[in-house]
């Protein structure tokens, strides 16, 4: 279906993310650098998802992606409080940063349906996979 990498620390998320992209069907590969992230770039990925606490600077990682590939699309996620950080990474170039909430109801219902919050449904336009 389609080749998604990920810059996320957290491995209890890599885990949850991985198993949702093994139901899908979805290449998924995760980096704990961003020097290991850009090599997983090649052959080319359909979606970068940066976990914005991520302790390897995912805000210069944004601008390093938005630099060398300006039509990747890149998904980042964080706590619904950290706005000054969404902020961050909006400046850097990422135009889809979302509360990690969001993030997980968005990418779980594509194999386990369940109900949507009127807050995700505002980012349900992401066709990301």
């Amino acid at each position: 279906m389609g080749r998604v990498a990920a810059l996320i620390d957290d491995l209890f998320f890599q885990l949850k993310v991985a198993e949702t992209a093994k139901q899908l069907g979805i290449e998924f590969k995760v980096a704990s650098n961003p020097d290991v992230l850009f090599t997983l770039l090649d052959p080319p990925t359909r979606l970068v998802i940066v976990d914005l606490n991520s302790r390897n600077q995912p805000v210069a990682t944004i601008e390093r992606l938005r630099a060398t590939q300006k039509e990747l699309r890149v998904v980042a996620f964080l706590s619904h409080v950290q706005t000054e950080l969404a902020a961050q990474a909006r400046a850097a170039g990422c135009l889809e940063v979302m509360p990690r909430s969001v993030f997980t109801q968005i990418w779980r219902p594509y194999f386990k349906p369940r109900r949507i919050s009127a807050r995700a449904r505002k980012f349900s336009g992401l066709s990301f996979l």
